[in-house]
């Protein structure tokens, strides 16, 4: 491939020499003939004006041809790459979806934010070659969560019968299930709903492992609390497939479990299927025997063990795939935000900086007519580097477009006005009439800059588009936040150092040096005599 490309390259030369010496001898023979009909002084110019119109014609017509044609060729090159194909898996869009979040990942400029968003990416890549399916049983405090676990690992774990709050921390037993390749992590967490702070350090730690479960098991001991029910809602709002287990069913008849099962199932009408609505008796009490020890009747999870293996038996890798796309999307929306401040910040930094340089060049150089000012509050250079910071590619004569629209909207609404009377009360308090004028020029300047420049802001993050209200509804948005007291004051007070101050140090130098006692005057008269 190199030296295809070198012998290109060589033959390329050569027609490039054979094409200049064709010229030189076109010129050549040219000025020959010439010189036989015209006279030695009346050749130059002939020349020149020849060379004029080839060049005008290269410039007028050959360019724009080039331009075209070069337009066309990268249209049609870009028209033959074929469009990414649609992942063939979950497995490979959960793949896509982690290489879109390393992209992401690079722009982050924010060391801290972004190693933190890393790591959680990290996990999630993991997370696809992990060989358990993550099931997390969930539930209020004493509802016979860890009972429920011991009686499927037909083992000992944790405490049975143990006070509400008693499991401080997630714990993850492991088991298999006949028939199902992966193996299956089961995780106790600590009970919701629970009073004080501690509580709620519990519950967070509850949700934040249901958040990552390919599958959740719900446990409740009796009929659902609105509370419950909301937790429910949210868990499967959040896109996990869940199983809800009313547990303790020893402590009832038949009769009533079958009431309780029913209205669970109707409360939980469109968030689970009735199916998924199973009893159980994880622990059940001891029957007295006279002259005998207790008898322990056995757990009764049989219901719960077989709609489990249904479940994952059917749609375990679907809901190890969705679990992952999931995550996948959640830190791609933190990413995003995080990206989003990043900007904003980027861009208020450069509102700012143009604000005050707009603010700097009214005041040296005041404006004749105050009303100008609302097409000059932004220019095209400002729009463009707001557009880079958004990742947009923004021509100069759009940017300029952008500008004067912006521009005539503040005019029509009042809002240039409304800024130079607004400013001018608020400066008048403080300034002399010598420096009032300038001064309140200079610095409504800079306030239509950052009222524009805000706009501006909002429009592209809105994927350039001023939304349903149009560019008048953002401009006035902005205005009114602008002009509240606090952000007013806080601006003026900036204002007056970089604006007010700079004036007040060009008028002192402008003065004339004040006259000193009459005294001193003669005395110094007396002293240096005229010759």
């Amino acid at each position: 491939m190199p030296q295809k490309r070198l012998l290109l390259w060589i033959a390329g030369a050569l027609v490039a020499l054979l094409v200049i010496g064709g010229v030189l001898q076109v010129v050549r023979n040219l000025l020959w003939d010439l010189s036989y009909l015209l006279p030695p002084w009346l050749m130059g110019p002939v020349l020149l004006l020849t060379a004029a119109l080839v060049i005008t014609f290269v410039v007028q017509v050959g360019w724009p041809w080039w331009k075209n044609f070069q337009r066309q060729n990268s249209g049609t090159k870009k028209s033959d790459r074929k469009p990414l194909s649609p992942p063939s898996s979950r497995h490979q869009a959960a793949k896509q979806s982690l290489e879109s979040l390393d992209r992401l990942l690079e722009r982050l400029q924010d060391d801290v934010s972004r190693e933190g968003l890393r790591q959680e990416r990290e996990r999630v890549g993991q997370e696809l070659s992990r060989g358990d399916l993550v099931v997390v049983v969930f539930g209020t405090g004493s509802s016979g969560k860890t009972s429920l676990i011991r009686a499927l690992l037909n083992e000992m774990v944790g405490k049975v019968g143990a006070p509400m709050g008693s499991t401080m921390s997630s714990q993850i037993y492991r088991l298999r299930l006949k028939g199902l390749e992966r193996g299956l992590q089961l995780i106790d967490t600590p009970g919701i709903l629970e009073a004080g702070g501690d509580g709620l350090t519990r519950e967070k730690e509850a949700r934040q492992q249901a958040s990552r479960a390919d599958l959740m098991v719900v446990v409740v001991d009796s009929d659902l609390r609105a509370t419950e029910l909301e937790v429910i809602n949210s868990l499967a709002n959040l896109g996990k497939r869940l199983l809800l287990v009313l547990n303790k069913c020893d402590l009832r008849g038949e009769e009533e479990e079958r009431r309780l099962l029913d209205l669970l199932r109707g409360r939980c009408a469109g968030l689970l299927e009735s199916e998924d609505v199973v009893a159980s008796s994880a622990a059940p009490q001891s029957v007295a025997r006279p002259g005998k020890q207790p008898w322990q009747p056995p757990a009764e999870v049989d219901s719960l063990l077989r709609r489990l293996a249904q479940v994952l038996h059917a749609d375990g890798e679907e809901l190890l795939a969705d679990n992952i796309l999931l995550q996948c999307r959640h830190l791609g929306d933190t990413g995003r935000q995080l990206l989003d401040q990043q900007r904003q910040q980027e861009a208020r930094q450069c509102v700012d900086r143009y604000s005050w340089i707009s603010g700097g060049v009214v005041a040296a150089t005041p404006l004749p007519v105050v009303d100008l000012v609302g097409t000059a509050a932004v220019n095209a250079q400002m729009v463009m580097e707001i557009a880079k910071v958004y990742g947009v590619q923004l021509t100069r004569n759009r940017a300029q477009e952008l500008a004067i629209s912006v521009g005539r909207t503040l005019a029509g609404l009042g809002i240039v006005k409304g800024g130079v009377a607004l400013i001018g009360t608020a400066l008048s308090v403080n300034l002399p009439t010598l420096l009032l004028g300038r001064a309140v020029q200079g610095v409504a300047a800079a306030w239509l800059t950052r009222v524009a420049g805000a706009s501006f802001i909002t429009y592209f993050q809105q994927d350039q588009d001023w939304g349903d209200g149009g560019m008048q509804e953002v401009v006035q948005h902005h205005y009114d936040l602008n002009r509240r007291e606090s952000s007013l004051e806080r601006f003026l007070q900036t204002a007056l150092r970089r604006v007010v101050e700079p004036l007040r140090r060009e008028k002192r130098r402008q003065l004339p040096p004040r006259p000193g006692p009459r005294g001193e005057a003669a005395a110094s008269d007396h002293e240096h005599p005229e010759p």
